[in-house]
């Protein structure tokens, strides 16, 4: 699970141009959102549709999307339960 914890942290930067933060800091059990990266609820957007556009998963329901995306070991954990090809 280290490689989609490393390819979820380089996905994040890249995507939402976190240009002063390096994938490597970024913390795995750090919120993504208000605290921690400080993310959106627009960032919350995009980051549902990389993840079922890059994995192949939906997530539909906004209760769903608080636990799953709540940080980058929340997210990592839930693709490996339910994503049926290899990460």
């Amino acid at each position: 699970m280290g490689n989609l914890i490393e390819n979820l942290k380089k996905e994040i930067v890249r995507n939402f141009k976190l240009e002063n933060i390096r994938w490597e800091e970024i913390d795995t059990d750090a919120p993504l959102f208000v605290e921690g990266l400080g993310l959106d609820s627009i960032d919350a957007l995009e980051l549902m549709v990389i993840l079922e556009k890059n994995y192949g998963v939906k997530i539909t329901s906004s209760e769903e999307g608080k636990k799953i995306m709540y940080s980058i070991k929340t997210i990592a954990e839930y693709l490996h339960e339910n994503k049926k090809d290899d990460l």
